[in-house]
Formats: C-alpha cells, sequence, structure tokens
C-alpha cells in the first residue's frame, strides 16, 4: 500500500551555521548552531558530557553530531560551512595557552589564600593557649615567619572551575569571517547514500523529523513532531527503485517493526520523479 503524504511549504533559509570536521564526523559545538538548525528540524545526536555531572550518560551536552543527511541537507541549502582546519587548530592552541595561563593565575591566587588561612588558624590556636604571656606575641611572630617561608601549596589541591558558559570549543567572532556558504561541505558519492539522502530531504520538506534507526533495523526513525514530545511512528527502509529484496528480510523488518509498534516504510527514490512508499504491517503468518 503506498502511502500518500502532503509535502509542506520549504523552510525559510536560516543563518550559516560552522561545522566542526573531527575526522568524517560533521560536529555542532556553539549553542547558537545548536537552535538554528533545531529551527529547522534538523535533531541530530548529543554526544559531550554535562560539566556538572560528567559520569553519567543519561542527558547528554555539546557537541551534536549530525547525520551525514543532515550535513548536505545544510550544504544545499547553503547553511551551512566548514571551518579550515588550519584556523581551527590555531584557536585550539590559543585556547590551550589561554587555559594554561588561567590555571596558573589560579594557583597563585589560591597559594596566596591557602597561606593566609593557615595563618590565621596558627594565630587562633596559640592566642586561645598561650592567654596573656608576654612572650606570646615573639613566638607568635616566630611561628609566622617559619611557616611563611616554609609553606608549600600542593597542585592536587588546586580547585578548579569548570567553565559551563563556553563548555567545548568555540570560536571567536573573528572567525565568523571564515563560515562562508561557498566553503565546500565532503564530497558524498554513493549510490546508497544518493537514496538516503533523496528519502530523507523529502519526508523532511513533509514536515517529518527523522533520527537514526540503526538500533530498529532500519534507515531512519519517523516521527510526526519534535522526538522531544513524540513518538515515531515509522521505521524508514531506503532501497532502489529496482532493487530486489529477500522476502525474509522483509518479514524481519514488518515483524521487528510490529513488535515497537512502528509502521515499517518501503522508500523507494524514483530516478526522476517522486519518492514512492510502501507501509507493511505485519499480521501473521498463514
Amino acid at each position: 500500500m503506498e502511502a500518500e503524504l502532503r509535502p509542506q511549504e520549504e523552510l525559510s533559509h536560516a543563518p550559516v551555521v560552522g561545522l566542526s570536521l573531527c575526522d568524517s564526523a560533521p560536529l555542532l559545538w556553539r549553542l547558537q548552531d545548536l537552535k538554528a538548525v533545531r529551527s529547522e528540524g534538523l535533531v541530530g545526536a548529543l554526544l559531550g558530557s554535562l560539566p556538572r555531572t560528567p559520569r553519567q550518560n543519561i542527558r547528554l551536552g555539546r557537541p551534536l553530531l549530525l547525520l551525514p543527511e543532515e550535513e548536505r541537507l545544510l550544504g544545499e541549502r547553503r547553511g551551512a560551512a566548514a571551518l579550515p582546519a588550519r584556523n581551527q587548530e590555531v584557536a585550539g592552541g590559543e585556547l590551550q595557552q589561554h587555559y594554561a595561563e588561567e590555571q596558573q593565575r589560579s594557583f597563585e591566587e589560591q597559594s596566596v589564600l591557602a597561606l593566609e588561612d593557615r595563618k590565621s588558624a596558627l594565630v587562633r590556636a596559640m592566642t586561645s593557649s598561650s592567654g596573656s604571656d608576654p612572650g606570646s606575641d615573639e613566638v607568635l611572630q616566630r611561628r609566622l615567619l617559619d611557616l611563611e617561608q616554609n609553606f608549600s601549596f600542593p597542585r592536587s589541591a588546586l580547585a578548579v572551575q569548570l567553565s559551563t558558559a563556553r563548555a567545548g570549543l568555540s570560536h571567536c567572532p573573528e572567525a565568523r569571517a571564515f563560515l562562508e556558504a561557498d566553503w565546500p561541505i565532503r564530497a558524498q558519492h554513493c549510490p546508497r547514500r544518493e537514496a538516503r539522502f533523496q528519502v530523507f530531504r523529502d519526508l523532511r520538506g513533509r514536515g517529518f523529523f527523522l533520527t537514526s534507526a540503526g538500533k530498529f533495523g532500519g534507515d531512519f526513525l519517523v516521527y510526526p513532531g519534535d522526538p522531544l514530545r513524540f513518538h515515531a511512528h515509522f521505521i524508514a527502509v531506503c532501497l532502489a527503485l529496482d532493487e530486489s529484496i529477500c522476502l525474509l528480510d522483509v518479514l524481519c523488518v514488518a515483524r521487528l517493526g510490529s513488535n515497537v509498534k512502528k509502521t515499517v516504510l518501503l522508500c523507494s527514490p524514483a530516478p526522476d520523479g517522486p519518492v514512492r512508499y510502501t507501509s507493511l504491517q505485519w499480521s501473521g503468518m498463514v
């Protein structure tokens, strides 16, 4: 049974977002870029840990990993550009140097505070024990001088401040000039990827939200709205229009879709026409 879906109007043009390429993975680090792609209905997947709760994987933070189809769709809309690698290396070196300088400054400040705290504790202890002894002041001054000369603040006691406002890699305003929409995004020439992208673009144009469906045995999970508010209704499996498929594979994916309460969509982009959709639902063995 072929599904008849009504496409929606194209989304408005969004500002250019900057992609940081880690090998072949397109990552988004800046908060404004995450908001921009989300406003276009592109979901991606968060990978980073949260600064305040790093040892858990229930709630994740930046960077945002984009699907290859999401990256290509942004490129077609001239809404994304890759930052040149040489500028990333320079920015990374500057960030590391700035971090080291901040750490050294913080260490020196904390050393002074720790010494003052030890002096205060020594004064309180000797004042309460000696009472009104006339020689106690001389002994106290000598002890304070010895403490100041021999005090050493260990690096292991350094309190480290986590920067949550600018967590992860961020680019200075000057680097924005390099984010030009005509910067070439990585070429992706593969029949399989081409079919996936045609399906992704068509479903996204119809207003659906899509995420990866690897754990469900398909190409995409298709949501009727934002994945934070809706469950997926479809498992999209992308096939070429002339591609043959084993009957057992059809039965497997249909049974899997039934077990997870989702409808399987066989999606086949035509060479010069719209994408054709065939829905599969499990009804039992005869």
